[in-house]
């Protein structure tokens, strides 16, 4: 059992990542979960709990509010990866190596058709120096610290037929 969560900062934090924890708020209220994460800013934590058809919810609770932190149980190895996996984007197919390659081919040429700088790394494009496209080099695979950027470069790939 744990007190005084917010100050006790990430290092502490981290290490109740992963485990299924009973958070007690003021006087009555518990949440359970599963601790997916813990925000290094507010010191609120992001709890998910599976339930059936292999759906998850979410429940945020505010970092400030938190009393206690209790650990019930450490995850397994199949819990662990269903909260690694819970919020990606679901693979709607699997394209192999030269689909691949034609994509990105695909991808840096609508690119330099439209004057924007690209070079390949490795498998991923980078654009401008600062954004990134991965495989398989769709829009939701543009990542960037530049929001403007990361905007426009995805509707432009958007606008690329495949």
């Amino acid at each position: 059992m744990q007190c005084g969560w917010p100050l006790l900062g990430p290092l502490q934090w981290i290490r109740y990542v992963n485990k299924q924890v009973k958070v007690k708020v003021g006087q009555d209220e518990e949440f359970c979960g599963w601790l997916l994460t813990v925000d290094p800013v507010s010191a609120s934590l992001v709890l998910v709990t599976f339930r059936e058809e292999g759906r998850a919810s979410v429940q945020v609770v505010m970092g400030h509010a938190v009393g206690e932190v209790e650990v019930l149980h450490e995850a397994d190895e199949d819990t662990a990866e269903r909260l690694r996996a819970s919020f990606l984007p679901r693979r709607t197919c699997e394209l192999d190596v030269e689909e691949l390659r034609k994509r990105r081919r695909s991808v840096q040429s609508w690119l330099e058709k439209n004057w924007v700088p690209v070079v390949e790394e490795g498998e991923d494009l980078r654009v401008a120096g600062v954004l990134t496209v991965t495989a398989p080099y769709g829009p939701e695979n543009c990542s960037s610290t530049n929001q403007i950027t990361l905007d426009r470069i995805q509707k432009l790939i958007q606008s690329l037929k495949h």
